[in-house]
């Protein structure tokens, strides 16, 4: 089965097929660093990060670019109220996100644009649109593209001009001949501003993404991404200005991931429900976080609802606690050189993935390995055990998943739940001798006591044939 992909382009599903024989060129918009990235820039770089390597993964040569906005209005004021001078405000926001994402397993892009590095190629690309006659230059210097000459405006995002594009965020400068045309150049002397024909300034937006997918992609995509915020004006903006120059197909297939919604709500800083990237990954192990963001749909908004990642990290425990159980019987196991429940696993993946990339199937797949894991380890089935662990970590590694360790996992989260509920291992093996005692004394009241005591300090006890054992309890 060939990958399919719905083509915001087309509103279907098409088969992709690339411009040059298993070559793919992406661009996926990035960040704009005026704060502290947030669960939304992770969920934007995870969708992509996976879609890059499910490509790589299919065999494809993936020249891929993300960009940083790091000139803007936004960026230049919030340094401002910060005191800071904004290129190092941009500066120091573009490496704590990147190694923010680092730690997410986020891998680096073929190409990480910035835009101020792009500058010059911005100002020959307006001059040029300027000369065929696409924009103008205001009697104050700016620069505009005058949407009424692109005959195609507005078919990207199901708008009309004659409808004055309802809804939409509008330009409103003076100088400006058509209220929806949009800014290429703005003048400006204050502190983040280039030398231009027009005069000191900086560019717009719009025109920071064409610029920078051409510079390092050439004049049409295969692939171009980014949040569905972004549909319009910024994408139907980019398509117009990058029309009008080249007269060629801007990208062939788009792709827009869903946004992010806290308990029902939009987020947002007004109402005070951001959820900060530092802090999840203070918070969760990296396998929790990208498990969450990838276990529905791409293209649907993510709900995050309280007591999710902890949901998920129960499921995280779960998985790497049967990791650990076969890593302890596999070391000396020489495992099938035709491992069947790798073929199936792979196969089931990519019919899966092939369906535009649906994840929502692969994570109910991956549950069902688990339980079945979970059979085979309990009927001390090793060699089938430690073969079916093999194709799970070898699949799912394609989303960046269950690639670590067993036991540092299950130490990390067993630690986290043990500071939360203040108690330590020595307190709980203390509590299981005097509750073992009370058992041989036949004093079922005082053990059981203890019992509920450690379930209320979120401690599980187990008793077996080989003694008492216990667990943490993950909410």
């Amino acid at each position: 089965m060939s990958l399919r992909i719905y083509n915001v382009l087309t509103r279907k599903k098409e088969t992709f097929i690339p411009q040059e024989n298993n070559k793919v060129k992406m661009y996926a918009c990035g960040i704009t660093v005026s704060d502290n990235a947030h669960i939304g820039h992770a969920y934007q770089a995870v969708v992509f990060d996976m879609i890059y390597r499910y490509l790589v993964y299919c065999g494809y040569e993936v020249n891929y670019v993300r960009n940083y906005t790091d000139v803007d209005d936004k960026i230049i004021n919030r340094a401002s109220e910060l005191g800071l001078d904004a290129s190092d405000y941009a500066k120091k926001l573009m490496k704590k996100t990147d190694e923010e994402l680092a730690k997410l397993d986020v891998k680096q892009p073929t190409v990480l644009a910035k835009a101020t590095e792009c500058i010059d190629d911005m100002i020959v690309f307006i001059e040029k649109l300027i000369d065929k006659g696409f924009a103008y230059v205001s009697e104050h210097g700016d620069v505009y593209f005058s949407v009424a000459k692109f005959v195609k405006y507005g078919r990207f995002s199901n708008r009309t001009l004659e409808k004055s594009l309802a809804g939409s965020r509008k330009d409103i400068e003076a100088g400006k001949r058509d209220e929806n045309d949009f800014a290429l150049w703005k003048i400006t002397d204050d502190e983040m501003a280039w030398d231009s024909p027009w005069g000191r300034g900086r560019p717009g937006w719009h025109i920071e993404c064409s610029t920078m997918s051409m510079k390092y992609l050439g004049e049409t995509l295969d692939i171009h991404g980014g949040g569905e915020d972004l549909l319009f004006p910024h994408h139907e903006n980019e398509i117009a200005q990058t029309e009008a120059l080249t007269g060629k197909e801007f990208a062939r297939y788009w792709i827009h991931n869903g946004l992010v919604n806290i308990n029902g709500q939009k987020m947002s800083k007004s109402l005070g429900n951001s959820i900060l990237l530092s802090d999840l990954l203070e918070k969760y192990n990296r396998d929790v976080i990208r498990m969450t963001l990838l276990q529905n749909s791409y293209r649907s908004h993510l709900n995050i609802l309280d007591g999710m990642f902890e949901e998920n990290e129960a499921k995280i425990y779960r998985i790497y606690q049967l990791f650990a159980k076969v890593e302890k019987f596999s070391s000396d196991i020489s495992l099938m050189k035709n491992n069947e429940f790798l073929t199936k696993i792979a196969t089931e993946f990519q019919e899966a993935m092939n369906n535009d990339f649906n994840t929502p199937v692969v994570f109910a797949n991956l549950f069902n390995y688990i339980s079945e894991l979970e059979k085979l380890i309990s009927k001390g089935e090793n060699t089938d055990a430690a073969c079916l662990k093999e194709g799970i970590v070898k699949i799912y590694g394609v989303l960046g998943l269950l690639q670590q360790k067993p036991n540092d996992i299950i130490k990390e989260i067993k630690n986290k739940y043990l500071q939360k509920n203040e108690i330590d291992e020595n307190e709980i093996e203390k509590l299981i001798k005097k509750r073992n005692k009370s058992k041989k004394e036949k004093d079922f009241a005082k053990a059981d006591q203890i019992r509920l005591q450690l379930l209320e300090k979120g401690v599980v006890l187990r008793d077996g044939r080989e003694g008492t054992s216990w667990d943490i309890v993950i909410k």
